[in-house]
């Protein structure tokens, strides 16, 4: 360490990506329980709730190297097509990255940053469950890899498609 310059300088590192969470927060919110007090008798039906639940992420640039990536989970619950609850969580972080090159930049926002923040937004969705009266909701791991590539063939195959 006594060889080392100033700032990282000469080490070769100075140059590598990075990816630094400055802040994380929700950035909305909202969790419905339409039917209760009766609706928290109906979970112990032969058959459990349906459930279902949409993923969305997007980003921002908020300056030089500051990015902003917000996780949408939105999900419910119902039992014979009676909704038993419903939340909609934006889970927002604002991401420092630097000597990250341009074409990387969109995938390192929506995979490697929404991997960041969806233990935390899993956890806020399973307490307001359970603070609903319901059993706690732990959303299922998500693959965002999987999720950017199948939304980049998506966007590719509305492009190549003709105009009507």
């Amino acid at each position: 360490m006594a060889n080392e310059l100033p700032n990282g300088a000469g080490n070769g590192d100075a140059m590598a990506p990075s990816m630094s969470a400055l802040i994380q927060y929700t950035k909305d919110f909202s969790f419905e329980n339409p039917k209760a007090p009766r609706a928290l008798g109906q979970q112990q039906a032969q058959q459990g709730p349906q459930m279902s639940l949409q993923v969305n992420v997007s980003s921002s640039a908020l300056g030089d190297n500051d990015y902003e990536t917000v996780l949408r989970l939105e999900g419910k619950a119902e039992l014979e097509n009676e909704t038993l609850f419903a939340f909609d969580l934006s889970y927002g972080g604002v991401f420092r990255l630097l000597n990250v090159p341009e074409e990387h930049i969109h995938p390192v926002l929506v995979i490697d940053c929404a991997r960041l923040l969806f233990p935390f937004a899993r956890q806020i969705i399973a307490e307001a469950v359970q603070n609903g009266g319901f059993p706690p909701f732990y959303v299922p791991p998500i693959d965002f890899a999987a999720l950017f590539q199948q939304r980049m063939q998506e966007f590719q195959t509305q492009q190549g498609a003709p105009l009507a």
